[in-house]
């Protein structure tokens, strides 16, 4: 069964990153759905590409996806493409591939650039798991709880961020997660491209001196567990065997569950808890 919908992988930067199997499909689909038509239309005169184009972006994402999923009920093959990278990362794609899958329509795609997976190949940071941020919202609550949560992230957290508020996310990220290893990459795969291995802290001064500019893809090392670990480790020697209990008996857990805790935080065996509670 062929595909009614092609995700198209863009290049980020450099033109010469599409693929040849991309550049193949936006010349046989009958329509491109672009995230902005102006921008896709460089890329398509680039190539002299003719396909029709539609707008399809964050504004008009549900009833467009609606509009489209019809199309391709009827026959229609769309190849889906945003700005830059791939579609549906962090992106209003997610929408129309969504509704596409649940109308039984067959979705397949392209692989290409995607700024977050190219940021980490060359960042110099852990790259065995990591976490994708994106963006960190803008409303105060939702990034607080964002924030929060990263605390106790032990990946490595890929956060996209524009020149204009990249020193703003630098201090909150100092302040709520303390200095970490950071690398930042800037204008990946153009003229421009640099990539700095350095700290929060130093990067926060170097921007102090340096105005930022272009798109900054941040790379940022995850908690340093076995420093949290200890850190949990002191805190629970400074309570007796009974306060620590309590902690646990206060969450809600049962005496049995609460003993096992106890000696897996202390790192002892449950009958050493149990003969201490025992005298």
């Amino acid at each position: 069964m062929e595909p009614s919908l092609y995700i198209c992988a863009t290049p980020i930067g450099n033109l010469e990153d599409i693929t040849l199997r991309v550049l193949k499909t936006l010349n046989e689909v009958d329509l491109i759905a672009a995230e902005d038509t102006r921008n896709t239309l460089r890329l398509l005169n680039h190539f002299d590409i003719k396909t029709s184009m539609t707008s399809y972006h964050e504004f008009n994402k549900f009833d467009k996806a609606y509009e489209l999923v019809d199309k391709m009920k009827s026959g229609t093959k769309i190849a889906l493409v945003t700005d830059a990278g791939t579609p549906a990362i962090s992106d209003p794609g997610e929408v129309i591939v969504r509704l596409a899958l649940e109308a039984g329509l067959t979705v397949t795609s392209l692989p290409g650039a995607c700024a977050a997976v190219t940021a980490l190949s060359m960042s110099g940071q852990k790259t065995r798991r990591f976490a994708f941020e994106a963006f960190l919202p803008p409303d105060k609550k939702e990034r607080a709880e964002i924030l929060e949560t990263l605390k106790k992230e032990y990946r490595t957290t890929i956060i996209y961020e524009a020149p204009h508020h990249l020193k703003a996310t630098l201090n909150e990220l100092l302040k709520n997660l303390g200095d970490r290893s950071l690398t930042i990459c800037r204008e990946i795969s153009k003229i421009h491209e640099e990539v700095r291995l350095t700290t929060l802290s130093e990067a926060i001064e170097y921007y102090s001196q340096n105005e930022p500019r272009g798109e900054f893809v941040l790379c940022l090392a995850g908690a340093d567990k076995e420093a949290d670990k200890q850190a949990e480790k002191e805190s629970w020697e400074k309570l007796s065997i009974e306060e620590h209990m309590e902690l646990y008996l206060g969450q809600g857990m049962d005496k049995k569950d609460a003993m096992k805790q106890v000696a897996k935080d202390r790192m002892v065996s449950k009958r050493e808890i149990y003969n201490a509670l025992i005298k």
